[in-house]
């Protein structure tokens, strides 16, 4: 961002004229020419250069506050998310300690830099606490003051990674087969996912190229990446009934709006139906028709909210979405 955008336009700048109009002029020239997720990262970019120049007192104030990007023309999309049957399959078509990362993902909405950074004194009996996240090299707070929280989990995702101290994996190296622990220290400042042959911590973007993407690509899901499965927690949560606030929550989003966008893309059950009973009462031409369809709802609406709360551990539908 800063060789390619900022430093042809900005290198030979004072810093002093660096005020609200010129970079103004600069964003809303690129209306157009760049796309929109590149402004806003080259917005994103220029205000943190900005924010440590008014940190040294470089500057007063920082230049890029009240900025206004050009406006966003693209469609409005959905955002991917797999089913819990695609879900399942992923996890058999990965390898440890992989599958137990997805596994966790999911279940949780965890993002990956916090699943990355996740240590063994974060996990309690049916919960997980959320301290810090590491990416690439980095270590630092979470994303938002939100996002450090307690969050309560299926006693299954603990036992699950607690399995990672029992198990070994062989790695090829020439013709030689070696064994790695998955967990080669488990003390509570240890991570638990590491590395599989020097235990430091993951890069998020191997995992994906390398083993998560080749993975989904297999079962017909190119779209698959991290944040598409921390989409599909908020989705089962919703299609299983839980509220707009205990979704906030759940996923930590500082923000309520960000939680009504994924209720905004799944159509309600009821709304389906709503549907359906117009469809009747304009093909049969008459009330009873619409009526009948109404009562028939109302027989199913037990075995709907068990299907909206599948377990997807075990492919049944028998069993009801626990939410903690």
């Amino acid at each position: 961002m800063i060789s390619k955008y900022l430093q042809p336009r900005f290198g030979r700048t004072c810093m002093r004229d660096l005020t609200r109009l010129p970079l103004q002029q600069y964003f809303s020239g690129m209306a157009g020419q760049v796309s929109y997720p590149t402004i806003s990262k080259i917005r994103d970019v220029l205000s943190s250069i900005l924010r440590s120049a008014v940190h040294v007192e470089y500057l007063n104030k920082n230049p890029m506050q009240g900025l206004q990007l050009p406006r966003d023309k693209r469609p409005r999309r959905p955002k991917p998310t797999i089913t819990p049957e695609q879900f399942n399959n992923l996890v058999q078509l990965l390898s440890e300690p992989y599958a137990t990362m997805i596994f966790v993902a999911v279940w949780t909405g965890l993002r990956v830099s916090e699943l990355i950074g996740l240590k063994w004194r974060c996990l309690h009996a049916d919960s997980i606490t959320i301290e810090e996240r590491y990416c690439r090299g980095d270590w630092s707070q979470p994303k938002t003051e939100a996002s450090a929280a307690t969050i309560g989990v299926d006693p299954e995702v603990i036992a699950r990674l607690l399995r990672l101290t029992t198990l070994t994996v062989e790695v090829r190296a020439g013709r030689a087969v070696r064994k790695h622990k998955l967990v080669k220290a488990g003390g509570p400042d240890d991570l638990v996912f590491q590395s599989v042959q020097d235990g430091h911590p993951m890069n998020d973007q191997n995992i994906l190229k390398r083993h998560l993407q080749p993975a989904a690509r297999k079962l017909g899901l190119p779209f698959v990446n991290w944040r598409c499965l921390r989409t599909s927690h908020a989705t089962w949560l919703v299609q299983a009934g839980a509220d707009p606030k205990s979704v906030q929550g759940q996923m930590r989003h500082s923000r309520i709006s960000t939680t009504m966008d994924i209720y905004a893309q799944i159509v309600p059950t009821s709304q389906r139906r709503a549907l359906q009973q117009l469809s009747a009462f304009a093909n049969g031409g008459t009330v009873a028709a619409a009526l009948e369809t109404a009562a028939m709802d109302l027989d199913f609406s037990a075995t709907d909210q068990k299907d909206a709360g599948c377990d997807p551990r075990s492919n049944s539908r028998s069993k009801t979405f626990q939410i903690n």
